[in-house]
């Protein structure tokens, strides 16, 4: 069984009109669609960081993917659509192939 909190928020009353406008037109109700978009900018700020700090060198391509949630594959993938050079060599494989 899933556990679940109750958040509250205040908007602006133009932008919860926005909203309930946006809910009707993809089709959700205005809570399914609030949880839609809270869960893909949390993951999208997730990535923003994780990849940040690849950029930096501070963390490995694995390390990036597990700070991001992402399995490693989509990690490669997001870095590209995101213009992220991939820095990967020998040692990072060593590195990412240690359990």
């Amino acid at each position: 069984m899933t556990h679940t909190t109750t958040l509250s928020i205040r908007l602006p009353t133009s932008e919860a009109a926005q909203l309930e406008r946006l809910a009707r037109n993809v089709g959700l109700d205005r809570a399914t669609l609030l949880k839609q978009a809270l869960r893909e900018g949390c993951n999208d700020v997730l990535f923003e960081r994780a990849g940040a700090a690849y950029r930096r060198g501070e963390v490995s391509l694995s390390r990036a993917a597990e700070m991001a949630g992402l399995h490693l594959r989509d990690m490669l993938l997001r870095l590209r659509t995101a213009g992220i050079t991939l820095n990967y060599g020998v040692q990072d494989l060593e590195e990412d192939l240690r359990p």
